[in-house]
């Protein structure tokens, strides 16, 4: 083994600074605490991480992203799902689609449940303490946050307006804010930019937080192993530049994200038993349902090539790109201050009364000639097209992570489980006739010349479940793999984020989520950055 070359004592350290971590890190700096950051990429400098459209250029960019797989997932038909996460400062937050979705107060009655003091009560001012909304505070929003959130209204695509007002028409209310008084209904979406740039955790946290002596963040540092004695957490040991180094602290708080972070409790013996011995890991403390209750969203999209031009024409062409490249330097305005998705919303489709349990996603915007899952946005199709498409908000398959070997450079091996229940497929169904039925209203009827994927012929539920099992694909909303909850038995962290059975150990990410939150989940996972800091200072 290389030998350890630093040596060093923290308050605390943190694994990962994504969308939690550097939340966390920044608001304990601020707090006058001693804070080791480690991150494994970089520091994120390059324009396109910063440009919002930029990210169909960090999509799959290692420098910037773990570049993530599954293993062939059996009800899709065996494809791999490419997952791809943020490996930068701020995470996923800096390479994501941007889209600011808070959930539904039943979420968080769900989360309650499982772990008091997470319930709507409990959150809700976290979030608009995270917030500077770009229509100022109110009873619903935070207007000072380190954190912008735009209202893109005035910046649409003449077909996004087409869509919602389709919506309407086919009975969906539309509505100005689905993170106010209600979520549900049609609208255009909130992304988490400022004056025309990203908002990722590390802009929004790192960036006044790194200039205190107290705060160290390194880059290019893997952790490979959490230092133990006994049962209690004392420190990380990580390789940077090719040399190993190991720092201690009061506590180390894992905020690697649904995949990293059930990786490296599991690299350091913490775990189900029986498959550590499996992987030659010596066990530690038998944790069963890390890297279990892996949750996400998948997706079906529907192309529609339109009568009217999309911004696949202002795109598509070289002087397209270039005008709108002089329009983002000289105002940070235009499509590349934009989201790929301008439009959605939450509607449900089963029946009886309950929250929403079907997203909805519009972009004027498509890339058809693409492999699936690939996102060229800066070359679109050449014809003028629309993309709509929804996801199941509360799916009931689940997946897993595992090791695939003892080496902590190795991936993971990832299981997504799509579709493996009946209340999964039903909704794809499902949301595939409500996709059609708002496209047909007169709003969207008037501008469509035809429906290109699936196409007319993919009509009875078997054939639309088949386009689903052939093209469906991750929202890149994976979470849950170390739920938290009252009980080791069936959880791997408390209500105050402490790993059952180890002293010194929390995990502060998505990984904790209890159950899948209603749409996107970057928010949550910011406020679960925000609310670690809060238990922590509660002791």
């Amino acid at each position: 083994m290389i030998p350890l070359t630093l040596m060093e004592q923290f308050q605390y350290i943190i694994v990962g600074a994504g969308s939690a971590g550097a939340a966390l890190a920044g608001r304990l700096a601020g707090a006058g605490k001693s804070v080791l950051l480690l991150e494994a990429g970089g520091a994120g400098r390059h324009p396109w991480v910063n440009i919002p459209l930029g990210y169909g250029k960090v999509f799959h960019d290692a420098r910037f992203n773990w570049k993530y797989s599954t293993e062939p997932e059996p009800e899709l038909n065996d494809r791999a799902i490419y997952w791809p996460r943020g490996k930068v400062l701020g995470g996923s937050s800096a390479i994501n689609a941007m889209v600011w979705v808070r959930g539904h107060p039943d979420d968080y009655a769900e989360w309650g449940a499982a772990a008091p003091g997470w319930g709507w009560a409990d959150v809700a001012p976290v979030f608009r303490r995270i917030e500077r909304w770009s229509r100022g505070a109110c009873a619903h929003r935070g207007g000072d946050g380190p954190l912008s959130v735009t209202d893109m209204t005035g910046a649409m695509h003449p077909l996004t307006r087409a869509y919602v007002a389709a919506a309407a028409q086919a009975g969906i209310p539309t509505n100005t804010d689905y993170n106010g008084a209600a979520m549900e209904g049609a609208g255009l979406y909130q992304i988490s930019t400022a004056g025309g740039r990203r908002a990722s955790t590390a802009q929004a946290y790192l960036l006044a937080a790194r200039k205190l002596k107290n705060l160290r963040i390194e880059t290019g540092a893997m952790a490979t192993r959490i230092l133990m004695e006994g049962r209690r957490a004392t420190g990380i040991e990580y390789i940077k530049r090719g040399k190993a180094h190991s720092a201690h602290a009061q506590e180390v708080i894992l905020c690697g994200g649904a995949i990293n972070s059930p990786q490296l409790l599991m690299l350091s013996g913490i775990g189900p038993a029986g498959h550590l011995r499996e992987t030659d890991i010596d066990v530690v403390h038998d944790a069963p349902h890390v890297g279990r209750n892996l949750m996400d969203h998948l997706g079906s999209d529907h192309l529609f090539r339109t009568r009217t031009p999309s911004l696949n024409q202002v795109l598509r062409p070289w002087w397209g790109k270039a005008l709108a490249g002089l329009q983002y330097v000289a105002a940070q305005r235009g499509p590349l201050a934009m989201s790929l998705n301008q439009a959605g919303g939450f509607i449900r489709l089963a029946a009886g009364d309950g929250p929403p349990d079907t997203q909805l996603y519009f972009s004027p915007l498509s890339y058809s000639s693409a492999p699936t899952g690939k996102r060229p946005l800066m070359s679109p199709d050449p014809f003028p097209a629309v993309r709509i498409g929804f996801n199941p908000c509360k799916p009931t398959s689940t997946g897993s992570i595992t090791l695939r070997s003892s080496d902590p450079l190795a991936p993971p091996v990832m299981r997504g489980g799509y579709l493996a229940t009946e209340h999964d497929r039903a909704l794809m169904i499902a949301g595939t006739r409500e996709v059609r039925r708002i496209a047909s209203m007169p709003a969207l009827k008037g501008v469509i010349e035809a429906e290109l994927d699936p196409g007319p012929d993919c009509a009875s539920d078997d054939e639309i479940l088949d386009f689903a099992r052939r093209e469906a694909w991750t929202v890149f909303h994976q979470c849950g793999t170390c739920r938290m909850g009252q009980e080791a038995a069936t959880s791997v962290v408390d209500p105050q984020l402490r790993v059952h059975g180890i002293g010194g150990l929390r995990v502060a990410d998505a990984s904790i989520f209890p159950t899948i939150p209603t749409g996107n989940t970057n928010a949550p996972a910011v406020m679960v950055g925000e609310r670690a800091f809060d238990l922590i200072c509660q002791g």
